[in-house]
């Protein structure tokens, strides 16, 4: 029996070490799959705690999958990954049957399930840790309690430092559709080959006193008698396609509600977007030193600068008159937190294509990065 438990621990310990590094890359990818869940049960009030939710519970995934392999207090964790696999595969059940939920997120956008092989895979899980909690008074650690604790000691050291870094900066493994060698204009169009949804033309009328729904090719023989009275025609979706573009309402209004999408994504040349998420209280001075930079830098090297934001009015009184001159794009809320995993994000672009992008923490790289390409850019 030792050998199997000691499998069946490497087994899931490295899955969960695995899900929890990958979410780890994007904390912010979680929380918002979190409001998802939120959103649809009408629990609105925990959405400001998603992020806190997310960095805890990719946290924990992390130190209980390196406390398994270790074979460390797993009469405590035995309990609590029990308790956290039942959660999960009731979030994924729930996706599954409920179909509201496209995915769970559970590896983040990196690798992307679907409802049913997140359920199985949960399930499969589930089975393992039952094995693991029902014997784990004779699961020893390998590890003397010193080394343990500090294998322990570093691991939450990690997750949670981790974290913070991608955080403050930009996630290491970029698995969006806005990442570097991305062309967000084709990143909008369905790609070749993709299959779209089936539909049916469904008829529903009334006959004798009781609705009856039929399709335009299965009309009744009876059809042409007087006692079928008209109610409804809708399109009944038979099956579920996958004709969806990878980036999806990316839509950039000017002030005026004009709409300058196509514009902006097929511009040619060197171009600026700067997303800014939101106006946090005190890094305004931060902010404006930034765009500052950034706006010299568009004149000197003909590479034009845009703001994209949900939050235009909040930009536009943050800029002072010698920046007003700047184009602020105002664009979904839903949008911009898709494509920028900071506050403030800035895409350097060329020929509607990612060249590179930075946060507001690597500001100074930013300007550096882009004065070499001005510079060489000017020498040709």
């Amino acid at each position: 029996m030792k050998p199997i438990l000691t499998i069946t621990r490497y087994i899931v310990g490295i899955l969960f070490i695995f899900s929890g590094l990958v979410k780890a890359n994007d904390p912010l990818g979680l929380s918002y799959k979190m409001q998802e869940f939120f959103e649809v049960w009408g629990m609105h009030a925990l959405n400001d705690y998603t992020l806190a939710f997310s960095i805890l519970m990719i946290a924990f995934e992390i130190i209980a999958g390196v406390a398994v392999i270790i074979g460390w207090q797993m009469r405590l964790f035995s309990w609590l990954l029990l308790l956290l696999i039942i959660f999960f595969t009731f979030l994924t059940g729930y996706a599954l049957l409920s179909g509201k939920i496209k995915s769970c997120g559970c590896f983040g956008d990196c690798i992307p399930l679907t409802p049913t092989q997140s359920f199985i895979k949960d399930i499969v899980l589930l089975i393992l840790i039952l094995l693991l909690f029902r014997y784990r008074d004779s699961i020893k650690s390998s590890k003397s309690r010193n080394t343990s604790m500090i294998f322990l000691l570093a691991t939450v050291i990690f997750s949670f430092g981790f974290q913070w870094y991608v955080l403050r900066h930009l996630p290491v493994v970029d698995c969006l559709p806005y990442k570097k060698g991305m062309n967000i204009a084709a990143q909008m169009q369905i790609p070749a080959g993709a299959i779209p949804d089936s539909t049916v033309i469904s008829f529903v009328y009334q006959k004798d006193g009781k609705e009856v729904e039929f399709t335009a090719d299965q009309f009744p023989a009876d059809f042409n008698d007087s006692t079928y009275t008209f109610v409804k025609r809708y399109d009944k979706l038979v099956r579920k396609g996958n004709a969806e573009p990878p980036v999806k309402d990316f839509v950039l209004l000017t002030a005026s509600g004009n709409d300058t999408t196509h514009a902006i994504t097929t511009a040619r040349g060197m171009m600026q977007w700067l997303f800014i998420r939101k106006v946090e209280e005190g890094k305004q001075k931060e902010i404006l030193n930034w765009i500052s930079e950034l706006e010299e830098l568009s004149r000197s090297g003909n590479m034009p600068l845009v703001i994209i934001t949900p939050v235009a009015d909040a930009v536009n009184k943050l800029l002072p008159a010698g920046l007003r001159h700047i184009q602020v794009l105002r664009s979904d809320a839903v949008a911009v937190k898709t494509a920028a995993r900071t506050d403030l994000t800035l895409y350097l672009m060329n020929d509607g294509a990612v060249v590179n992008k930075w946060a507001l923490a690597d500001a100074a790289k930013s300007l550096v990065a882009i004065r070499e390409i001005t510079s060489v850019a000017g020498n040709r």
